[in-house]
C-alpha cells in the first residue's frame, strides 16, 4: 500500500529516510564533482595510454558495479567489448565472493574494480592474477581498505572512492544514486583517456549541474503535481511495471531502475529493450496482469486482501521524440489493452547528461515509493 499523503509532506519523508535515499540522489551531482576531483588526485589525468585496450573487463560485488558494467558497455558502443565479471561463491558476502579473468585476458586489456566495500579478498586475488598477466588494473575503492592497500603502487591505479560525509556504509548504500556515481565517475575520466567513450572533464561538469537541476524539481519539497519522481511513484503504486526504454543510454537505465525498485523499494518490475519488449510483454498486457483483468471480484475482501497487481508500461527514452522510434508502436499496444503508460524522456543535452537525468529521475521515483510504501522507510 502506498501512503499518497506522506509524498506531500517533506518532515515525514525526511524523518522515514533512516537509509539516506532522498539525501543520496539529492547530492548525486556533488558525489560526480568530488570522484572527479579524486580521479584527478590519483593522477588519471597524467596518463598517457599506449592505445585502446582491445577489451574492459570490470569486476565488483552488487548492484552499484552490475550499473556501472551497463552504463560504460552502452556508452563504448562498439569502440570495445566492456564485459563484467559475475562472482561466484557460497554467499553475497565480501569474503565468500570470487571472480575470475577469462583465459584470454593478457597485456591488451584493461581490469577495472569497482567497490564500495574494499574487503573483498576474492578482488585482490584477481588484481593479482591480472597484474602477473600483463592486464592494466584501475580500482576506485575506498581509500584505506585492504582492496586499496592491494591494489595502489605497482599492480595498478587507485581512485579513492568519493564518500558522502554524512553517511557511513550500511547494506543500502551500495544500491543508491551516490554509490552508482561515486564508481562511475573515475571510471568515465579512465575510458576517455583512453578513448573508448567521450567523457571530458567539462561534459561531467555538465552532468553534475544535471543532476542538480534534476534534484531541485524532483526534491521532497517540490509537490506531486509538479514533481515528475513523485508522480512517477504514484502513478506505480499497486502495479507490475513494465520498464521498455529506447535509446542506447536509456537501456541501462532501464535495468538499474528495475533493479533497485526490487533491492530498495520491495517492488516487482521488469525491464527490456524497445521493440523486442512488445513480443516479451505483450502476453502480460492480456493475462491476469491486465489491467482490465478481475475488475469486480465480488468474493475478494477490499479491506483484508491488497489489490493485485496491474502492469503498467514506463517507456523511457533517451533521445527526443522523432525519427524512426518504436515508441508509437509500444503506446498503440498498451492502449489496446487498456494499460496505463507513464512517459519519461530527458531535456536535450549529450548522451551522459540525458542518461543523468534518467537516472536521477528514476533514483528519485525508487526512494519514495521505498518510504511511502507501508514497512519499506
Amino acid at each position: 500500500m502506498l501512503d499518497e499523503s506522506l509524498l506531500d509532506a517533506p518532515d515525514d519523508l525526511a524523518r522515514a529516510d533512516r537509509r539516506g535515499l532522498l539525501r543520496g540522489a539529492a547530492e548525486a551531482g556533488a558525489r560526480v564533482r568530488t570522484a572527479a576531483r579524486h580521479a584527478t588526485e590519483a593522477g588519471l589525468a597524467d596518463l598517457r595510454p599506449d592505445g585502446r585496450p582491445r577489451a574492459v573487463l570490470i569486476a565488483g560485488p552488487g548492484t552499484a558495479a552490475t550499473g556501472v558494467a551497463d552504463l560504460l558497455s552502452a556508452l563504448a558502443g562498439a569502440s570495445a567489448p566492456v564485459t563484467r565479471l559475475h562472482p561466484t561463491g557460497v554467499a553475497h558476502a565480501a569474503g565468500a565472493l570470487r571472480w575470475a579473468l577469462p583465459g584470454w585476458a593478457g597485456s591488451v586489456d584493461l581490469l577495472l574494480l569497482a567497490t564500495t566495500d574494499g574487503t573483498e579478498p576474492g578482488l585482490a586475488v584477481l588484481a593479482e592474477q591480472a597484474y602477473r598477466r600483463g592486464c592494466t588494473v584501475v580500482a576506485v575503492a575506498p581509500e584505506r581498505s585492504p582492496l586499496s592497500e592491494a591494489v595502489d603502487g605497482a599492480h595498478g591505479l587507485l581512485v579513492p572512492m568519493a564518500k558522502a560525509p554524512y553517511q557511513e556504509y550500511d547494506e543500502s548504500a551500495a544500491a543508491g544514486p551516490g554509490a552508482l556515481w561515486a564508481l562511475l565517475t573515475p571510471l568515465l575520466l579512465l575510458l576517455d583517456k583512453v578513448g573508448l567513450i567521450t567523457a571530458a572533464p567539462e561534459t561531467l561538469q555538465r552532468v553534475a549541474d544535471r543532476l542538480d537541476r534534476t534534484a531541485e524539481r524532483c526534491g521532497p519539497a517540490i509537490a506531486t503535481y509538479s514533481n515528475p519522481a513523485k508522480t512517477l511513484a504514484a502513478e506505480l503504486a499497486d502495479s507490475l511495471p513494465l520498464i521498455w526504454s529506447e535509446g542506447a543510454g536509456a537501456g541501462p537505465a532501464g535495468r538499474r531502475f528495475a533493479a533497485t525498485l526490487a533491492e530498495l523499494a520491495g517492488r516487482p518490475a521488469l525491464a527490456a529493450d524497445l521493440p523486442e519488449a512488445l513480443p516479451a510483454h505483450g502476453v502480460l498486457l492480456a493475462g491476469s496482469f491486465a489491467a482490465g483483468a478481475d475488475p469486480e471480484d465480488f468474493f475478494r475482501d477490499r479491506v483484508e486482501e491488497p489489490q493485485a497487481l496491474r502492469a503498467r508500461v514506463v517507456l523511457l527514452r533517451d533521445r527526443p521524440t522523432g525519427g524512426l522510434s518504436a515508441a508509437p508502436a509500444a503506446r498503440e499496444l498498451a492502449l489496446s489493452h487498456d494499460t496505463a503508460v507513464s512517459e519519461l524522456e530527458p531535456e536535450e543535452g549529450s548522451e551522459l547528461e540525458q542518461l543523468a537525468e534518467l537516472l536521477a529521475v528514476t533514483d528519485f521515483a525508487t526512494a519514495y515509493l521505498a518510504l511511502a510504501t507501508r514497512g519499506h522507510g
